[in-house]
């Protein structure tokens, strides 16, 4: 089983995280942000992980420390739980319907970060989501996963549903890349010889 168990504490933010990538989707997520909540713990059930994640942050101030460093947490997990990464297919991509909503994501653990993001949103928040932050989650799941992450909304009407169906479409693309393969075996999915 391929676990992580982290503690990320800075000012702004205290993050208590546990990840099982090889789960059963169940979840308990808590963050102050009912909306963010709802989309991780969508992410679980749709990758299939188990996911417990605590995080007290400053939301007085603003929700962009609790949104990216969560992010950053949970790349960081998902770096840890895949080790060498020896086996993995390393990449995947998943397109997700969601009702009038078509969402898109990629990612690949590759070992370096990037990530490009278009939500077409265009209200200031969903929920009580700041719309804006969802790049910020995905880029810092990117730097802390060491992956490339592309999340794109290809066409849709409801806001909800643009956002929905991009963590849903990451949730399964995650799940394909941590697959392991039995042909790869302890093969390092690279020719350069590290991730």
């Amino acid at each position: 089983m391929r676990t992580a168990r982290l503690r990320r504490k800075t000012n702004e933010t205290d993050i208590r995280l546990a990840l099982t990538i090889e789960g059963r989707g169940r979840y308990k997520v808590s963050t102050g942000i009912r909306f963010f909540d709802h989309m991780l713990e969508l992410f679980s059930r749709h990758g299939a992980f188990d996911l417990e994640l605590s995080c007290s942050g400053d939301l007085d101030v603003d929700q962009h420390h609790t949104v990216e460093d969560v992010g950053i947490a949970l790349g960081e997990a998902f770096d840890a739980a895949l080790g060498s990464k020896r086996g993995i297919l390393r990449a995947g991509y998943f397109l997700m319907p969601m009702d009038e909503t078509l969402g898109m994501a990629a990612v690949d653990f590759g070992g370096r970060s990037e990530a490009v993001v278009e939500t077409k949103v265009r209200t200031r928040l969903v929920g009580d989501l700041q719309s804006e932050l969802v790049h910020d989650f995905f880029d810092g799941f990117a730097r802390g996963a060491r992956a490339n992450v592309h999340a794109k909304v290809l066409y849709g009407r409801s806001n909800h549903h643009k956002i929905e169906s991009l963590f849903k479409a990451f949730a399964r693309a995650v799940r394909v890349a941590c697959s392991k393969e039995k042909r790869l075996a302890k093969m390092l999915p690279s020719t350069k010889g590290l991730l």
